[in-house]
């Protein structure tokens, strides 16, 4: 690895030196000298930022010019998007607002999934995380202003719906990194941008409004399946143009209404030959109201040339509520019988009855509340005729609270009470129908604990009535940038840029658990008549036509429940953790201006030199307490950590074949820090006596499960080629792209490594028994760096207005990107290769649409194949499930008044998820084994924009 380290940079360096010296030639016979402004003036648009056309390549400037883009419609967004492509110095994607307010998608993380190479996962029926060229949404990164972001959730991976598409004016998705990006990832980098406001030409006051509903009927009493969505956005200059402000405010709640279908797993029935069964199900419908408020504000001051300063604050308040119901049937896995008569269909039991079914009616609550803070404050300066200075301060903060409440009601406590003869049948999309004989709405159901979960409570067992998981993240990053722009008057290097960037991130996961219990030591109680709601919901999507209906928080808040603090309740280690990362990256870049031969050549390279001081804090079970299902574990702090140095080389080539094709080389090394839950410091000590004598640590008396501090980052060494070819005026484009990533020390989060115990001798041994102890070393399973591979792919796109084929199709045009990705990563010393999260082998995406005279149509699929996805588990945590592929359409509809007294509006009408494509998830290599089957329904959004 050392060797393949030296030479990529080699020949990183090497390839940078040859057209460097290529252009030099050519340059020195054939170029006249040139001044510093025309230098500045006249440089390829930088790699590390998508829209570059101005004097000085920094990041900065660029992202202002993306503001500065004036559009007036969808077509416009493209040709802008294109335009911003086209200029890069590195292999990006773009999306640009229609207008100010008015990104061509109700989300980003939806406008990104459009984007060739790109694609999203639901989460509660709406685009969230986002996976880039077959790598999962931890290996990406997200920036904000080109600020490196924090995350609400318990790890790396952004959810982009934090983020008002409506306060955003474009996106730049770099899939080829740069010297200069801080904080780029491993798959690729996405750079949110805002507007800048001396970018505008004018005073600007754009306002949006949408009123939005579910197509399907609300599924809860509780819950309205209408919502809304409206923004505001002013943007104004000041002083002769030295002086701008952008002010912007979206407000949102967005209804969904959700049919979950949850299969408890396939257990062979009668053998371990005999056909797969149900062994239970857990079923919902769920109403969800998502409320989020956004603002934001930039102030932009430049009294000279000499000088420009931007402040950039940006807010976020994000609170979803949730109400559940639903019933679970523990079947096979339980005491619950099958009868004779079944139906077996390729070794599946399709049908069949059930007797002595115990079922457990939930009606649960979840809430999610998070906040986003973001500051920025930029200042560039002249500090010579040829160099300009660059400071960035920036501040980023998430907090995250939920709470996820489930309350149990059954026909009587564990072994008492009625039971249900229920029929089951498979449908053809893989969820079961039931035919129940109990009516689950009848007033025998009462709070209790019906399948005695709480029999397993240690060190007495409780009667669990409900649970609470109350699961809390903190996520802090500081960061300071400095940075010198070098620019030479001639030659082929036009400027050099070399910086350095601190960064110091806090994340902090605490995770509260509670039985609920009920009051006196009851077994069982009634429900009020205070709690009910007016009318019973049911699971009519799976035959069962009502359940009994209540307000579950108005049983905690009014004391029917007594909370009974767990410490271990569903995990092994603690889930208590804070990991905290000092970042210091120093770098350097060279952009090229050149020519080979006759052809011109520009493009950068340079080098990132990166010390990561890390550490985490957590805990571990204390000698002697409980562990799983413990209500009284003590805990023991625990610290751990490392350092380590990686050089990140980068090379960007732009062969500029004729005025509209270019050929686009990249070569670098990226990396990508381990998941914050790994790196859980937390573990569990074990013991076996009887092995007290053993000196080999793999049948040691130790060993432990926990997590690792010491996990380094997953490093790729990637080449990419790219070959683009543009339409006249920006109009449209095709392009073909090749790349191949070769991964190492990749995460295997199922690894084990020999460790000391040295230190916990006292804690478990008498001084009689440390004589006889064989060796203080022993295993613990633990997540390592023992995996390596590879990642490859091609991608297609084309962007074209069809009047370029005929005139007779005047105001169409169509975009479409396909991209193939296969992948090869092995863990430890299995040569079996990985399925790895978040790769789709295809994904393709199209727009068809129509717009001319004001009318604008437009019709999106996004289609992606079957692939590894993260979903939410017990007690808050992520697990893995292979997801099923499926096409998600989209349409819209708008009318835009150009002239008159009604100038400046537009009408609309937008219908996301038409076909109402379920989520599915299903065992591994058993696509019949269906886990999850979940639909969301349409959503639709009717309004206006007005723009004065």
């Amino acid at each position: 690895m050392l060797i393949l380290k030296r030479n990529l940079l080699s020949a990183a360096l090497a390839s940078a030196l040859l057209v460097a010296a290529t252009g030099a030639q050519a340059q020195n016979a054939e170029a006249p000298a040139q001044t510093a402004d025309q230098a500045q003036n006249t440089k390829q648009t930088d790699g590390a930022d998508a829209a570059q056309a101005a004097k000085k390549r920094t990041q900065e400037k660029s992202t202002t010019e993306l503001g500065a883009v004036k559009v007036t419609g969808f077509r416009a967004s493209v040709e802008s998007a294109i335009a911003t492509k086209r200029d890069s110095s590195s292999i990006v994607e773009v999306v640009t607002a229609e207008d100010i307010g008015k990104l061509p998608d109700v989300s980003i993380a939806e406008s990104l999934s459009r984007l060739p190479g790109l694609t999203a996962q639901r989460v509660d029926g709406r685009a969230q995380v986002i996976s880039i060229r077959g790598l999962g949404p931890d290996l990406s990164t997200a920036l904000l202003n080109g600020r490196e972001q924090v995350t609400t959730g318990d790890n790396r991976g952004v959810e982009f719906d934090q983020y008002p598409a409506e306060l955003l004016s474009g996106v730049v998705v770099y899939k080829t990194p740069d010297a200069t990006l801080i904080g780029q990832g491993l798959a690729g980098t996405v750079d949110m941008r805002t507007v800048r406001p001396l970018d505008q030409n004018k005073r600007v006051l754009a306002a949006n409004a949408r009123y939005e509903f579910n197509g399907q009927e609300s599924l809860n009493p509780d819950v309205s399946n209408h919502g809304y969505r409206a923004s505001a956005t002013y943007v104004d200059q000041f002083a002769d143009r030295t002086f701008g402000v952008t002010f912007g405010v979206a407000l949102q709640s967005t209804p969904t209404q959700e049919q979950k279908f949850n299969a408890w797993g396939y257990p062979n029935y009668g053998s371990s030959t005999g056909p797969f069964v149900i062994g239970g199900s857990k079923d919902y419908v769920s109403s969800n109201k998502l409320n989020r408020l956004g603002m934001l504000g930039t102030l932009e001051f430049k009294p000279s040339e000499n000088f420009h300063s931007t402040l950039d604050l940006s807010y976020s308040d994000f609170d979803e509520a949730q109400h559940l119901r639903g019933i679970e049937f523990p079947l096979q896995w339980s005491s619950a019988v099958l009868q004779p008569g079944y139906v077996v269909n390729d070794g599946m039991v399709t049908s069949g009855t059930f007797d002595n079914v115990k079922a457990v009616v939930r009606n649960d609550y979840n809430r999610r509340k998070a906040k986003l803070y973001n500051a920025g404050w930029n200042n560039k300066f002249t500090i010579s005729d040829n160099w300009t200075g660059e400071t960035d301060l920036s501040w980023s903060r998430a907090t995250r609270r939920d709470m996820e409440l489930e309350s149990y009601t059954g026909t009587g406590y564990v072994g008492s009470g009625a039971t249900d003869s229920l029929g089951f049948t498979q449908t053809k999309d893989g969820y079961f129908w039931f035919t129940p004989t109990l009516d689950y709405a009848s007033s025998q159901f009462v709070l209790t604990d019906p399948q005695g979960w709480g029999s397993g409570a240690q060190p007495n067992p409780v009667v669990q009535a409900g649970f609470i998981n109350a699961p809390h993240t903190v996520d802090e990053l500081k960061s300071l940038r400095l940075s010198a722009d070098r620019y030479f008057q001639s030659g082929p290097i036009s400027d050099m840029v070399i910086g350095v960037n601190y960064s110091d991130r806090d994340k902090q996961r605490n995770i509260d658990q509670d039985f609920l219990t009920l009051p006196n030591g009851a077994t069982s109680a009634p429900i009020p008549q205070q709690a009910l709601l007016g009318e019973n919901v049911g699971l009519n999507f799976l035959g069962i036509p009502s359940q009994v209906t209540y307000d579950p928080l108005y049983l905690l808040n009014n004391g029917y429940y007594d909370l009974l603090p767990v410490a271990l309740s569903s995990f092994a280690v603690p889930q208590d953790w804070k990991v905290k990362e000092k970042v210091s990256t120093g770098y350097i870049k060279f952009n090229i201006d050149s020519t080979i031969g006759s052809v011109p050549v520009t493009g950068n390279f340079g080098l990132q030199v990166v010390h990561t001081d890390q550490s985490s804090q957590g805990s571990r079970v204390q000698t002697g307490t409980s562990s799983t299902g413990s209500t009284q574990a003590a805990f023991i702090p625990v610290e751990d950590g490392t350092t380590y140095n990686h050089y990140l080389p980068s090379l960007n080539l732009i062969f500029n074949l004729t005025d509209q094709t270019k050929l686009r080389f990249g070569l670098a090394r990226t990396l990508a820090r381990a998941r914050m839950d790994q790196l859980n410091a937390s573990l569990v000590l074990n013991h076996d006596i009887t092995k007290l004598t053993s000196t080999d640590p793999s049948q040691s008396f130790f060993s432990a499960t926990g997590g690792n501090a010491r996990l380094k980052p997953t490093i790729a060494d990637g080449i990419d080629l790219s070959l683009e070819h543009y339409f006249a005026d920006n109009r449209g484009y095709v392009s073909g792209a090749a790349y191949y990533k070769k991964l190492r020390d990749f995460v295997n989060p199922f690894d084990s490594y020999i460790t000391d115990f040295s230190a916990y001798v006292n804690d478990f041994l008498t001084p009689a028994q440390q004589q006889q102890l064989g060796t203080t070393k022993g295993f613990i399973a633990a997540p390592t760096n023992n995996g390596r591979g590879n990642i490859k792919g091609l991608e297609g796109a084309v962007s074209i207005p069809l009047d370029m084929v005929t005139s007779w199709l005047n105001g169409f045009g169509f975009i479409t990107s396909a991209s193939y990705t296969k992948s090869s990563v092995t863990l430890g010393d299995n040569p079996n290769p990985i399925t790895v999260p978040g790769l789709s082998k295809w994904v393709i995406n199209s727009t068809l649409y129509y717009e001319r005279d004001g009318f604008q149509v437009r019709v999106s699929r996004r289609h992606r194949s079957e692939f590894l996805g993260e979903v939410q588990g017990i007690s808050a945590t992520r697990i893995l499930r292979e997801v099923k592929g499926g096409s998600i359409y989209d349409a819209q509809i708008s009318y835009s008044f150009n002239d008159g007294p009604l100038a400046g509006l537009t009408i609309l009408a937008q219908a996301s998820n038409l076909t109402d494509e379920p989520f599915v998830t299903f065992n591994p290599g058993y696509p019949r084994q269906v886990i999850d089957y979940q639909t969301f329904g349409r959503t639709y959004l009717i309004g206006a924009s007005y723009k004065f």
